[in-house]
């Protein structure tokens, strides 16, 4: 049996030119790995925009929902540790699907090794600009105001934020070195006063790449769904990266 981590799938994105075969390329993997699967762990930002309202949820992802409720219900253990795309889950996933939400980090024993995953979003030098848009989207104030506006001016308006901050990003060209050794320095601090983690696991920056912290101690970043279909298999005999063809 293994454990997976995967993070960064987007789904619905507006800059995915088809949306169902992107989630039912994420579907045809879950299926692939159910008779292996002993836990998923997904680490953000796996939907590109969710909010949900106490009495109806937004349409889309029905595929991608039934196989994640058919895998818990066989018993695979699934969990949801939000992004900053994904941050207004509230009971549905939970209530209905059975994953698991968790908000912020986890640090979890898994076949003898200490793992420490987050999506990513809220650690490390984080620019001011960026930190002030995360408190606003955390904020319950500015949550109970969004939720009065009709869906109608809401989703349009998310996805091309998202569409625009995507291509904003990319325009901008911010160099991967520096993403990474913003999430080596926050790891080297962290790992200094909890010197028996055996990995970090890590989202949010769209970069797959593995390195080495210290002696028995690495540092991962998963990659994402929308280019490379990458992900983390952890198994007895140690963790290994792939890519899903």
């Amino acid at each position: 049996m293994s454990v997976y981590f995967l993070s960064d799938l987007h789904l619905g994105a507006p800059y995915f030119p088809d949306s169902k075969k992107a989630e039912k390329r994420v579907v045809d993997f879950l299926d692939s790995i159910k008779s292996d699967a002993e836990a998923i762990y997904l680490l953000g930002d796996v939907l590109d925009y969710w909010y949900e309202y106490r009495y109806v949820v937004p349409r889309g992802f029905v595929r991608f929902f039934g196989k994640l409720a058919e895998l818990t219900d066989s018993g695979i253990k699934i969990v949801w540790l939000i992004g900053n795309h994904d941050i207004w889950i509230f009971d549905y996933i939970p209530d209905e699907l059975g994953v698991e939400v968790i908000d912020g980090s986890l640090t979890e024993t898994i076949y003898g090794k200490k793992i420490f995953m987050t999506h990513g979003d809220g650690v490390g030098n984080l620019p001011l600009g960026f930190r002030f848009i995360r408190g606003v989207f955390r904020s319950k104030i500015c949550q109970k105001a969004f939720s009065a506006i009709h869906p109608r001016w809401t989703v349009p308006f998310a996805y091309n934020w998202s569409r625009h901050s995507r291509e904003e990003g990319e325009a901008r060209g911010i160099p991967d070195d520096k993403i990474l050794n913003s999430l080596r320095n926050f790891v080297k601090e962290y790992h200094r006063g909890h010197p028996d983690i055996n990995y970090y696991l890590f989202g949010h920056v769209h970069i797959l790449s593995r390195d080495v912290i210290d002696e028995g101690c690495e540092m991962i970043v998963l990659g994402e769904w929308i280019r490379t279909f990458s992900y983390a298999k952890l198994d007895e005999n140690g963790l290994n990266l792939a890519k899903w063809e």
